[in-house]
């Protein structure tokens, strides 16, 4: 099989990348789940303004570095004349399109980041989950996510949407699961933020349970050259599934994008 120069097959590159709409480029880098299966309701909203790109992170990835190269051979594949993009990370994948503008900020026109963090603190936090996700049976992880479905999303997202949620989750593995916790226990972007010079819109959820959205968007817009914020009152932690939350209206009032 050809590879690239760091030795990762070249058939990573499209593993599992969907493309909907027609326009400029946005792709969508999930979240701990690493699916992409959870942007479905604001692709359908974005795809007739957008190209929208989602696709899923590689689960033997076990360093951030990896995860960046993927993403830019995602680009290049689908975007071979350099075209930058709209990168929109949700939560860890809101780490990972910081890191990517830190690595190769021509790829990126601009970014919107979702629920996210420069650092994850105490990391006893990341060695807890690492722990309880090693030692639980995989095959129950549904149940603790249909248990756990009230801290996590908006309080008005509807049943349907949260069925929906547990149906695709489904595909997350337990090894991408706990190599992406891995990750989190070695990132660390606050004394790199001033580096990221990609316009940034940072969305932040008030009942965000999970992570301080609020708290973590204040810290790294502060210190963002071309940052603005936008803070979601009402909204948890996985928002993008909520009824009333439209992401193709937010970028029109944001810069009229």
């Amino acid at each position: 099989m050809k590879t690239h120069g760091n030795g990762i097959p070249e058939a990573h590159a499209l593993e599992q990348c969907q493309v909907q709409g027609e326009g400029p480029p946005l792709i969508y880098i999930p979240g701990l789940d690493g699916t992409g299966l959870l942007f479905y309701r604001q692709a359908r909203l974005l795809s007739p303004r957008f190209r929208v790109i989602t696709f899923r992170l590689r689960d033997s990835a076990r360093t951030m570095d990896t995860l960046v190269a993927d993403v830019v051979r995602h680009l290049e594949q689908l975007l071979p004349d350099g075209t930058p993009a709209l990168m929109v990370g949700e939560s860890f994948g809101g780490a990972l399109a910081m890191s990517v503008a830190l690595a190769h900020p021509e790829r990126i026109g601009a970014m919107v980041i979702l629920n996210s963090f420069a650092r994850i603190t105490p990391t006893c936090k990341l060695y807890a989950a690492r722990t309880a996700a090693s030692v639980v049976p995989w095959g129950t992880m549904h149940l603790v996510r249909r248990l756990t479905a009230s801290r996590l999303h908006s309080s008005h997202t509807h049943q349907d949407e949260i069925r929906q949620f547990l149906l695709l989750t489904r595909a997350t593995t337990r090894e991408g699961y706990l190599n992406r916790l891995r990750i989190l226990t070695h990132y660390d972007l606050r004394d790199r933020l001033q580096h990221i010079h990609v316009p940034t819109l940072f969305l932040a959820a008030d009942e965000d349970h999970l992570i301080p959205s609020v708290k973590q968007a204040t810290y790294m817009s502060a210190r963002l050259p071309h940052a603005t914020m936008r803070v979601l009152r009402g909204h948890g932690h996985g928002c993008f599934l909520a009824p009333d939350l439209d992401l193709n209206i937010i970028l029109r009032e944001w810069g009229g994008r």
